[in-house]
C-alpha cells in the first residue's frame, strides 16, 4: 500500500544524487550499542526466547550482529564466500602449477606499438569503463524539467520511500519510474517535504515521515542508498522487560504513540508540526531535533495537522474527538477556537486563496468548509459551517486544495474514488474518477504542473491524474493551464 504521497518541487532536487558513504566502524558500533535491533524484533520472538537455551541465544545474538553491521555497509552476507570463489577461480585460470612448462609458440612480448594504439576511443578496451561510468551517470540524472513524486509504501512488510521521476508531464505523455529508494524502519503513515538546510547551504531536500512508530524521521532525498536518517525527533531509547512487565524509555518531547500527521511551516523552515495517536500535537525544531511546545487540545487521536498559508503561526489540528482546534502561537496562553464536526476527522486543509477558510474531511463521507471569522472564544456558541458535502459513500481520507487554482478542491476515499470540486458559488462535484489505486489513502497536487493529481492508495501503485484530460475541468478552470511556476534556482 501507498500511505502517502508528496511532491519535490522542481530545482529541489540535485541533478546527481550522491552515493551513500558505508557507516564507519564508529557508526556500526553506536547503532548496535543505541539497542535499535532489540526495539524493532516482535514480541513473538521476545516470547519465544524464553524457551531457547543460552548457547542458541548467544549465536544468534553474534549472527544478528554480523548482519546487522553488513546491512549497515550495504553488502551481503554472502559477499565473502563470493569473493573467496572468484579467488579460487582466477588462480585456476592462471594454472600456476603449469607454470614453466610454456608452449615453444607463444609469443611473451607485443608485436610493438600497434598495440599502444588503437584508430578510435570506440576500440580501447581500457576507455569502455569510463563511457560506461557516464552511462551510468546519465541514468541517474534528474533533469531540470523531470516532476518528482515521494511515495511512503510497504509491501510484504518491508516499508520504504519511493522517489519516482514523472518525465515532462507538460508535454503529453510521460515516462514515469522509480529512480531510488530507501528503506525505513517502521510502517509509514504521513509525510512532509521540507528545505530546512540541515547540512548547511541555503536550502535541502528531505522528507519527514510519520510512521507507527514514536519518531519521526528525515531523510535526505539527495543521497542514494542511505541506511540511517538525517535527523530524528524523538523516539525510543530503551525497552527492558521484567517478567510480564515491560517499561519504555522515549527521548525528552517524545511522542509516546504513533505519528498520524505532518505539517511543514514554508516560513519558519525548521519548524514541523506533529500529531499522533497520544492525542499530542507538538511542534518541533528539526535543526535542533527539539519539541519546542507541546499542545494539548484534544482528548482522542489527532489526525491531521495544517499550517496556515498567511498567517504561519496559526496551526489548524483535526481529532476522533470530533474537533477542530486552531491555535495562534503568537498567543500562547490563549485557549485557540474549537469547531466540533459530525465524525472523527480524516484530513483538514487551508485554503491557500485566502486566509480565513479551510475545509475538514470525516469517516462517515462529509466534507465540511469553515470560516473562521465566524469562530468564538465561547465554547457554548457553535459556528456553522459554510458548506457541507455528502462527498463520498465510505470515510474521505484525503483532500488537497489546488495551490495554482482557486476554488479547486479534490478528494479521496476508502470507496476507491476521486472527486473534484468547485467551491466557487455553490460547491459542486466536476469530474469523478476510480484511479485503480485501491481504497484511496493520499492525493497531492503538483506546485509546478498544477492539473497533476498524484494519488497513492491500498494497492500500492502510484497514480497520476492529468486533469485536463477532462472536458469539464477545462471548460471551468482552463484558464489557469499555462500558469505552471518555473523550476525553482
Amino acid at each position: 500500500m501507498i500511505a502517502a504521497v508528496s511532491w519535490v518541487p522542481k530545482g529541489a532536487s540535485k541533478s546527481v544524487p550522491t552515493a551513500a558513504d558505508p557507516p564507519s566502524k564508529e557508526e556500526i558500533e553506536e547503532i548496535l550499542k543505541s539497542g535499535v535491533l532489540e526495539i524493532n524484533e516482535g514480541t513473538e520472538n521476545e516470547e519465544n526466547s524464553e524457551d531457547m537455551n543460552v548457547d542458541a541465544l548467544k549465536q544468534d545474538d553474534e549472527l544478528a550482529r554480523a548482519l546487522s553491521a553488513a546491512d549497515a555497509l550495504g553488502k551481503s552476507s554472502k559477499s565473502s564466500k563470493a569473493e573467496t570463489d572468484s579467488l579460487t577461480d582466477a588462480l585456476r585460470e592462471l594454472d600456476m602449477d603449469h607454470y614453466d612448462e610454456e608452449d615453444d609458440g607463444v609469443e611473451l612480448f607485443g608485436s610493438g606499438l600497434a598495440n599502444l594504439y588503437y584508430p578510435s576511443n570506440d576500440m580501447d578496451p581500457y576507455l569502455k569503463d569510463q563511457e560506461d561510468d557516464s552511462e551510468e551517470e546519465e541514468d541517474i540524472t534528474i533533469k531540470p524539467e523531470d516532476a518528482v513524486i515521494v511515495c511512503a509504501r510497504n509491501e510484504d512488510d518491508v516499508s520504504h520511500l519511493e522517489v519516482w521521476i514523472l518525465e515532462d508531464p507538460t508535454d503529453g505523455d510521460s515516462n514515469m519510474y522509480v529512480h531510488h529508494d530507501i528503506v525505513i524502519p517502521a510502517f509509514p503513515l504521513c509525510t512532509a517535504w521540507l528545505d530546512c538546510p540541515l547540512k548547511g547551504g541555503e536550502k535541502g531536500n528531505f522528507i519527514a515521515v510519520g510512521s507507527m512508530d514514536p519518531a519521526i524521521e528525515i531523510w535526505d532525498l539527495d543521497i542514494m542508498d542511505e541506511v540511517q536518517p538525517s535527523a530524528t525527533l524523538g523516539g525510543i531509547v530503551e525497552k527492558k522487560k521484567k517478567g510480564k512487565k515491560r517499561s519504555v524509555k522515549y527521548k525528552d518531547g517524545s511522542h509516546t504513540d504513533s505519528v498520524l500527521g505532518l505539517a511543514w511551516n514554508k516560513e519558519y523552515r525548521n519548524i514541523l508540526a506533529s500529531a499522533s495517536a497520544d492525542k499530542l500535537v507538538k511542534i518541533w525544531d528539526v535543526a535542533t531535533e527539539t519539541c519546542n511546545l507541546t499542545l494539548e487540545n484534544h482528548t482522542d487521536k489527532v489526525q491531521a495537522v495544517a499550517w496556515n498559508h498567511f498567517a504561519p503561526q496559526v496551526l489548524l489540528s483535526g481529532s476522533f474527538d470530533h474537533s477542530v482546534v486552531m491555535k495562534d502561537g503568537r498567543l500562547p496562553s490563549h485557549s485557540g477556537f474549537k469547531w466540533s464536526v459530525a465524525a472523527d476527522v480524516e484530513s483538514l486543509a487551508w485554503d491557500p486563496h485566502t486566509e480565513h477558510s479551510f475545509v475538514v474531511s470525516l469517516e462517515n463521507g462529509m466534507v465540511t468548509g469553515f470560516d473562521i471569522r465566524t469562530a468564538s472564544s465561547d465554547l457554548s456558541s457553535e459556528p456553522k459551517p459554510s458548506f457541507t458535502l455528502h462527498a463520498h459513500d465510505k470515510a474521505v481520507s484525503t483532500i488537497a486544495y489546488n495551490s495554482s487554482v482557486p476554488n479547486l478542491l479534490a478528494t479521496g476515499s476508502m470507496d476507491k474514488m476521486v472527486k473534484l470540486w468547485d467551491l466557487s458559488n455553490q460547491p459542486s462535484c466536476i469530474a469523478s474518477k476510480n484511479p485503480k489505486a485501491g481504497a484511496v489513502f493520499s492525493i497531492s497536487f503538483s506546485e509546478d504542473c498544477p492539473f497533476t493529481l498524484a494519488i497513492g492508495g491500498s494497492k500500492g501503485k502510484l497514480q497520476v491524474w492529468d486533469l485536463l484530460s477532462d472536458a469539464e475541468v477545462v471548460r471551468r478552470f482552463g484558464k489557469y493551464a499555462n500558469k505552471a511556476k518555473p523550476p525553482t534556482s
